[in-house]
C-alpha cells in the first residue's frame, strides 16, 4: 500500500529541510524533527519506491551475477590489493543516505570485485558452481525472513526441513529414522557432535559443567578438520585431550592405530568418549575406513560421529557409496549439502541416529516466551529447542526445492559426473611432461605438481624439493591477476606445495580441465 496524501506532503516538507552532510553529493533522507504523531499515522516506508528498487537490483544480479559470473569468457576475479579495494568501494558509513541510483552502482561494484565462484573454472574450494532451484529458494528465504525455532512463525520451512532430514537419514542407511537439524555450517555440526556426545557419556555435565567431569578425550585422525580441535578448546575438553590419530600414505586413519591410542588413554586414567571418523578429507579427499572404526567404537562404548560434509554426497550414487561402508553404524553424521551438490550456501545438516531425544535435551533451554506448551497446535513440530541458536535461517529449503527439481538421479549424475571428471584430469596429468600426481584421487580432490622446465633435469631431493615448494604460490599469483581461473595450493606434512583441484561444477568440462594445465604451464613455464 502507498503511502497516504499527508505522508507524501510530510516527506516533501522534509526534503525540502534537508541539512548536507559532511559529502556535498549525499543527502539526508529522513528528518529526525518530524517523528511526531501525525507522522506515526502512516507508513514511514515508500512501498512503491521500494519495489521499483528491488525490481532494479534484480535486473542487476541477473546480468552480472548469473549471466557474466558464468560466461566462460568473463574473468573469474578481478584481483585488486585490500588498499586499492577500499578506495574503489568508498566503505565510509556516513549520516546521509545515498540515492538509489547510487546503491545501484554499490550492487554493481560488490558484484564486479567479488571473485565469482559459480564461474566454471572456479575450483578453488569444497564449493561452486551456480544452482538455480537452491539460488531461487534462497531469494524466496531472504524476501519472506522466517526464523525457524517455532511452527508458527515458519510453517513452511519447518515442515521442508523435517522431509530433507527424513531423506538424508534415508541415504545414510538409517531405516528406523533418527533426529537432526541444519545449522550455520560444518564447523558447527562437528562441534554439535562433540558436545553431544560428552552429554550421552556425563548427561550431568550439562547443569554441573566441567568441575564435575572425569578428563574426557576423543580420537580423531591426522587429517581431521580443524573443526574438531576448535570444538575441543570451545567445549573446554582441552585441544591436549584430542588424540590424533596416525593416518597411512592415503590419508586414512589406521584403525590399529585408534585401538591403541584407546588403550593407551584408558591406561592414563582418562576417559574416551568420542571418535571422529573422516568421509573426504578436506584436502586428500580421504575416506577414513568407517567400518572397522564402528567396530572399535563398539567394542570400547564409544560415540562414533562421521565428518561427512565433504563426502556425504557420495551417498546419492550407487556407484560410489562404498566410499562410505559401514556410516549407518556412526551415531551421528555432518553432511553439507553445499559442497557437492551445491546447494547455495550455506546449507548444513546434522544428523543423529538417536530417537529418543536426545538432542533435545542436551540443547533444550525451554524458553517460555517461544515454546509454549499450551498452544493450539502439536508443539512437537517447535524444533527451535534443540538448536544452540535462537534464530536460524531454513537452509533445509534451498536444498528441498533443489532435489524437488532434479530428483535423486538427477543428483547421483552430478556426483558421477564430478568423479568421471576427476578421473580424466589425472590422467591427463600422468600424459604430460611437467605435472606430477601426488596421489590417484580417490573423490574429486586432484592434488599435483606443476615442475617447470628449469626444474625437470634435477633428481628428486632436497634442492628439488625446494625450489618446487616456491612454483604453485607465484602460479596462483598470477592466476589470480589474470583472472583467468582459481585453483588453490598448500603444503602437505613433509610435502612441497602443490596445487589442489577441487571439480564440483556440472559446467566445467573436459575442455576446462585442458585449459587449466595448459594456463599453470603458461604461467609457470619461465620459473
Amino acid at each position: 500500500m502507498a503511502p497516504s496524501k499527508e505522508s507524501h506532503l510530510k516527506e516533501e516538507q522534509c526534503s525540502e529541510r534537508q541539512t548536507p552532510s559532511a559529502d556535498p553529493g549525499h543527502s539526508v533522507k529522513c528528518c529526525p524533527d518530524t517523528i511526531d504523531a501525525e507522522s506515526l499515522n502512516s507508513p514511514g516506508l515508500n512501498v512503491l519506491e521500494a519495489e521499483d528498487f528491488i525490481h532494479q537490483s534484480m535486473g542487476i544480479i541477473m546480468e552480472d551475477a548469473v549471466k557474466k559470473a558464468t560466461d566462460i569468457r568473463e574473468k573469474v576475479c578481478e584481483w585488486h590489493s585490500p588498499v586499492q579495494l577500499k578506495e574503489l568501494l568508498d566503505l565510509e558509513l556516513r549520516d546521509g543516505g545515498e540515492s538509489d541510483s547510487e546503491i545501484l552502482q554499490r550492487c554493481r561494484d560488490a558484484i564486479r570485485y567479488s571473485v565469482k565462484t559459480t564461474h566454471p573454472r572456479f575450483f578453488n574450494q569444497l564449493y561452486a558452481g551456480m544452482e538455480p532451484y537452491s539460488m531461487v529458494a534462497s531469494f524466496i528465504v531472504e524476501a519472506l525472513k522466517p526464523s525457524l525455532y517455532t511452527y508458527e512463525v515458519a510453517p513452511v520451512f519447518t515442515l521442508t526441513e523435517d522431509a530433507v532430514l527424513k531423506k538424508m537419514m534415508e541415504m545414510v542407511g538409517w531405516e528406523e529414522g533418527g533426529d537432526g537439524i541444519f545449522n550455520a555450517g560444518g564447523s558447527m555440526s562437528n562441534m554439535y557432535a562433540v558436545n553431544l556426545a560428552r552429554y550421552h557419556h556425563c548427561p550431568d555435565l550439562k547443569e554441573a559443567g566441567l568441575s564435575a567431569a572425569p578428563r574426557l578425550v576423543m580420537f580423531t585422525s591426522q587429517e581431521c578438520h580443524y573443526s574438531i580441535s576448535k570444538a575441543a578448546a570451545l567445549l573446554g575438553i582441552g585441544t591436549k585431550n584430542v588424540y590424533v590419530v596416525p593416518s597411512d600414505k592415503r590419508g586414512k586413519m589406521i584403525a590399529s592405530a585408534l585401538e591403541e591410542q584407546i588403550k593407551t588413554a584408558k591406561s592414563e586414567g582418562a576417559v574416551p568418549f568420542m571418535v571422529n571418523a573422516t568421509a573426504g578429507t578436506t584436502v586428500l579427499g580421504a575416506f577414513d575406513p568407517i567400518q572397522e572404526i564402528a567396530d572399535i567404537c563398539e567394542k570400547y562404548n564409544l560415540w562414533l560421529h562421521v565428518d561427512a560434509c565433504w563426502g556425504g554426497a557420495a551417498l546419492m550414487s550407487k556407484k560410489h557409496k562404498h566410499l562410505l561402508k559401514g556410516i549407518h553404524r556412526a551415531n551421528s553424521v555432518a553432511w553439507n549439502p553445499h559442497k557437492m551438490l551445491m546447494a547455495c550456501l550455506q546449507c548444513c545438516a546434522f544428523l543423529v541416529r538417536d530417537k529418543t531425544g536426545l538432542l533435545q535435551r542436551c540443547y533444550s533451554a525451554q524458553a517460555s516466551y517461544l515454546f509454549q506448551q499450551d498452544k493450539f497446535y502439536d508443539v512437537s513440530y517447535d524444533k527451535g529447542d534443540k538448536s544452540i541458536q535462537c534464530s536460524r535461517k531454513p537452509d533445509a529449503f534451498k536444498f528441498w526445492l533443489m532435489w524437488k527439481a532434479l530428483g535423486t538421479g538427477e543428483l547421483e549424475q552430478r556426483v558421477d559426473r564430478a568423479l568421471a571428471m576427476a578421473r580424466y584430469l589425472a590422467q591427463e596429468i600422468k600424459k604430460r611432461e611437467g605435472f606430477r600426481l601426488l596421489m590417484e584421487p580417490e573423490y574429486t580432490n586432484v592434488c599435483f605438481w606443476y615442475i617447470p622446465p628449469s626444474l625437470r633435469s634435477l633428481t628428486d631431493g632436497p634442492e628439488l624439493w625446494k625450489k618446487l615448494h616456491t612454483v604453485a604460490p607465484v602460479v596462483k599469483e598470477r592466476m589470480m591477476k589474470n583472472g583467468s581461473m582459481m585453483v588453490g595450493y598448500q603444503p602437505h606434512g613433509d610435502k612441497a606445495n602443490f596445487f589442489r583441484m577441487i571439480i564440483i561444477s556440472p559446467q566445467a568440462s573436459r575442455q576446462d580441465m585442458d585449459f587449466v594445465l595448459d594456463e599453470i604451464h603458461n604461467l609457470g613455464k619461465d620459473l
